[in-house]
């Protein structure tokens, strides 16, 4: 099984650890920009997963990025150069991967070290558990920059930390460093290691919310 599904493409890595599955994404310039190619080869990688995970073969699917960023978010350049259908098609694809996410029939933990910005932010928050590195940095960009999402992070984000915190952090494109994270019950833990974390917690040795 693991010999079969490890895989390293330009778009992520996918690896086991003790019967989980750890998708780390990765991009040529090192900020995981989710583009329309990477959203669309995470959203194959993690059905395929699903696929296994109904099976019984995966535990827990783990979430991950590089030291410096989990994800810088949608490709704004990319998203400036749209066709109206086009752009359209661009918020199916990320809405698909996020409810893919949502719906994964095992437990999905974001380990998430360096920054988490907009569409980068949404894809943990569709994820069951956030646990941070000391290091990691939150926030919504877009009303700084007149856009805003369109993957379901105004939704979730309020539902985990209360309607008017999340529309401070909309609408002034907040920054939240991860003990502040912590506080406001965006993320469950903080851990210098965060997969690592995740596995010991996947596997019964400590619980992430301690």
């Amino acid at each position: 099984m693991a010999s079969e599904i490890n895989i390293k493409t330009e778009h992520y890595a996918l690896w086991w650890e003790q019967n989980c599955a750890v998708l780390e994404l990765s991009s040529s310039e090192g900020t995981n920009i989710l583009a329309m190619a990477r959203v669309r080869a995470v959203l194959a990688a993690i059905e395929r997963l699903d696929n296994e995970a109904q099976r019984g073969n995966v535990k827990a699917l783990i979430i991950t990025g590089n030291d410096r960023f989990f994800s810088a978010g949608a490709d704004l350049n990319e998203i400036s150069q749209l066709t109206a259908a086009q752009a359209l098609e661009f918020s199916r694809a990320g809405q698909a991967l996020m409810l893919a996410i949502d719906r994964f029939p095992v437990p999905v933990i974001a380990a998430i070290r360096g920054y988490c910005m907009g569409g980068g932010m949404d894809l943990a928050l569709a994820c069951d558990y956030r646990i941070a590195a000391p290091n990691a940095v939150f926030g919504h960009r877009g009303a700084s920059l007149g856009v805003m999402t369109g993957w379901g992070g105004t939704q979730r984000l309020p539902q985990l930390i209360g309607r008017a915190r999340a529309m401070q952090m909309f609408l002034l494109a907040e920054m939240v460093k991860a003990d502040e994270a912590l506080r406001i019950g965006l993320v469950d833990a903080i851990a210098d290691d965060p997969v690592a974390h995740a596995v010991c917690f996947l596997g019964g040795v400590h619980d992430p919310l301690r």
